[in-house]
């Protein structure tokens, strides 16, 4: 079996903060490739494509575009046969995306609304609480966004940035962290209780894809925007944050509101299986159970049970 291409032990090297990283893969000729359509590829001057998406991953392949393309039609049909059934029934839906910068979270939320209904389905990606939310219960200003009957709500980033970016950045207290890292299950108990319906997705990326994500959003300029300096910031910070996500797992992934973890290097078999995973918690009218079958367990799995990135 020919040897896998990855970069070479100079540019990847995890000591090396990203504007250095980056700035050293354009000097050597490093390139992005994949256009409308396709997959963004980092090439490197050989012209190869690196594979550290392949890092700890259980496939040796990615799965294929057509083969993708066709699961994610059927899973939509059934997103919208979902969502039909919970204008009928008044269900409320939340589902809180998380994950580390370039995990794929926003490209599985864009998945999942692609022909939702936007009348009953809405993404909310809130901005740094301005002077009066800050003033407000923590839980306040994202409350006043949950769903109304048939509606779903998806959270692109959720009130765990308390836990995570606020936790290791240094943007709460300790004793606000300790408040909400306690509140944050009764909170959501009360969610439950109330008759939404929660899930909660963390998106796990290895260290090296995500770093190789992060020079494809600098180097390609239609990606740019998706590097924000708080990535930039993020990056030697790999393992705070990984601190930071185990102590929240551990406190807030209960029976009533459990964390699925995705294993992401594969942005494709990330998306489907997160649709599948969310699909299967229901047994909606026309439901196509051989469609939505089983979520694959290398793929997402209950948090707390296997370590995740």
């Amino acid at each position: 079996m020919a040897k896998k291409p990855q970069l070479d032990a100079t540019p990847l090297d995890l000591e090396v903060n990203l504007r250095e990283f980056i700035d050293e893969l354009v000097a050597k000729g490093y390139s992005v490739t994949g256009g409308e359509g396709a997959d963004p590829q980092l090439i490197d001057p050989g012209g190869r494509a690196v594979l550290t998406w392949q890092e700890d991953y259980p496939y040796e392949e990615l799965m294929d575009r057509e083969t993708y393309e066709q699961e994610k039609y059927l899973l939509q049909i059934e997103l919208l046969k979902l969502q039909y059934w919970g204008q009928d029934t008044g269900l409320r839906n939340i589902i809180i995306f998380e994950g580390r910068d370039a995990a794929g979270k926003g490209g599985t939320i864009k998945r999942f609304t692609e022909h939702l209904n936007p009348r009953a389905a809405r993404v909310v990606a809130l901005a740094a609480p301005n002077d009066r939310e800050r003033g407000q219960w923590y839980f306040q200003r994202y409350i006043q966004h949950f769903p109304t009957e048939g509606e779903i709500v998806l959270f692109d980033r959720s009130w765990y940035n308390r836990a995570g970016v606020e936790r290791v950045m240094g943007f709460c207290s300790d004793a606000e962290y300790d408040v909400f890292m306690r509140q944050a299950p009764e909170f959501e108990r009360m969610i439950v209780d109330a008759g939404i319906h929660l899930t909660k997705f963390w998106f796990s990326v290895t260290q090296r894809e995500q770093r190789t994500r992060f020079a494809i959003r600098q180097i390609d300029p239609v990606r740019r925007w998706k590097l924000s300096p708080m990535d930039l910031e993020s990056l030697g910070r790999w393992d705070a944050y990984t601190a930071a996500k185990d102590a929240m797992i551990a406190a807030t992934d209960t029976d009533h509101a459990p964390w699925m973890s995705v294993r992401s290097n594969d942005k494709k078999r990330a998306r489907l299986n997160a649709m599948k995973f969310f699909l299967s918690q229901f047994d909606y009218e026309d439901k196509n159970h051989e469609v939505v079958g089983t979520p694959d367990p290398r793929i997402v799995h209950r948090a707390r049970e296997i370590k995740a990135d």
